[in-house]
């Protein structure tokens, strides 16, 4: 049993989740709890809070060395601010990093979910050794995520880039980013679901599977029906396959990674997009060797999170 220990954070707009890691990547505990985010800030951070002691306890570690938080964004890292009333509502401006420090008198490090998620994979993921690693979440949303030579990489002020709010159709349905037609309201899992309970599902077995409630149908529905042969699932799923590649396509040619890694629920069906994937990669190979970049399922799943948290700790202090 280690002795000295750093807790990981993944803050989500339902739930929090805490993991207990030792300096070579072990996970000795871990354990989450529903955040209740519209109850306000101060409760969350105090559920935060106990989390840590609950898990800093089911450890057996004497010292807790620092907290890294990965949380749902916007997020302010350079300042440890979370300013995020979309997922999280009424939390603006909340000084979540200094309330760790005051209440655990140890380093915390904010950094948003999806650069976390990245960084897990770096560690001890799939992109172990992987010097220019992208990360794409597919979810509820669309997170992205760039790491350069381990450290993540940051545009102006800190800021974390949104690549899932690149425009991939002008004349595509809006997101609430206030632009129509980007990555995240084109293949995000509310996206894949909205499109099927717009389709026409008579004599589908898609609506079969939703007992005949087109608003139970989610986007692992749709991957389901999708694999049975079920037309209009089908046809959705090629639809968002088309898009989501054409996105791939944009980070290979804008950053040229050496590896892309895929996670999130939604990538849990990856198999249904990686054949669209390759066929336009095959195609859009001309200026750059884009059939070089590896293209890899993450390994940590719903875990990710925690172990880059943890690691933005470990890794000053190693």
């Amino acid at each position: 049993m280690s002795s000295e220990i750093v807790i990981g954070i993944d803050l989500g707009g339902t739930h929090v989740r805490a993991g207990a890691f030792t300096s070579n990547g072990e996970m000795l505990a871990v354990q989450e709890t529903p955040i209740e985010a519209a109850r306000g800030p101060e409760p969350g951070l105090r559920r935060i809070q106990n989390l840590i002691e609950a898990i800093w306890n089911a450890s057996g570690a004497k010292m807790l060395l620092g907290i890294g938080v990965g949380s749902t964004g916007p997020i302010d890292p350079i300042h440890g601010m979370i300013n995020n009333p979309f997922t999280l509502p009424g939390w603006e401006n909340v000084p979540i990093s200094a309330w760790l420090r005051n209440a655990f008198d140890v380093p915390v490090a904010l950094e948003n979910d999806a650069d976390v998620a990245a960084l897990g994979e770096y560690w001890r993921g799939a992109g172990q050794s992987i010097q220019r690693l992208y990360a794409v979440t597919v979810g509820t949303g669309v997170g992205t995520a760039l790491i350069l030579d381990g450290q993540i990489y940051r545009g102006m002020d800190g800021l974390h880039p949104e690549g899932g709010h690149v425009i991939l159709d002008p004349s595509g349905p809006p997101c609430y980013c206030g632009a129509h037609g980007c990555w995240e309201s084109l293949c995000a899992g509310p996206a894949i679901a909205r499109q099927a309970r717009q389709a026409d599902l008579h004599h589908s077995i898609l609506l079969e599977m939703a007992g005949g409630d087109v608003e139970k149908i989610d986007a692992r529905l749709v991957a389901e029906a999708a694999r049975l042969g079920d037309p209009p699932a089908c046809a959705i799923i090629d639809k968002t396959a088309h898009y989501f590649s054409l996105g791939i396509i944009n980070v290979i040619h804008s950053i040229t990674p050496e590896m892309i890694v895929l996670g999130g629920g939604v990538m849990k069906s990856a198999d249904l997009f990686l054949p669209h994937l390759s066929k336009a990669i095959a195609a859009h190979s001309i200026m750059i060797p884009a059939h070089r970049v590896r293209i890899a399922p993450a390994q940590l799943g719903n875990y990710a999170g925690l172990y880059g948290a943890a690691y933005t700790i470990w890794s000053t202090i190693k």
